[in-house]
């Protein structure tokens, strides 16, 4: 019974870090752009758009195609970043181990 007690102390004390860590994931941002910073997307940890910057030049309603273009790529990198920043916060606590579905239950 010892062994299943201190099992069950390990589980709450890694709860406990996941807990902390996603508090941590909603406050750090990351930021992406594309078209040279024509469009910036700042994103944060949690995979969440804070915000998109557009800068007035790229803005030509004859080509709306290019300015989807390039939101869609500052937004899809942001989100790569902030997955990435995730995969390296929850690292710490798992100590580099690949846990599947670990990301998921952070969601």
């Amino acid at each position: 019974m010892k062994g299943l007690g201190q099992l069950l102390n390990q589980a709450k004390t890694v709860q406990e870090k996941m807990a902390k860590v996603q508090q941590e994931l909603r406050e750090k941002t990351v930021e992406a752009s594309a078209g040279g910073g024509m469009v910036t997307v700042k994103v944060n940890g949690e995979g969440q758009i804070l915000s998109i910057k557009i800068e007035p030049e790229v803005v030509d309603s004859k080509d709306m195609e290019m300015l989807e273009d390039l939101v869609l790529a500052a937004v899809n990198e942001g989100l790569r970043k902030a997955q990435q920043l995730m995969t390296e916060e929850m690292g710490r606590i798992t100590g580099g181990l690949n846990i599947p579905g670990l990301s998921q239950m952070l969601k």
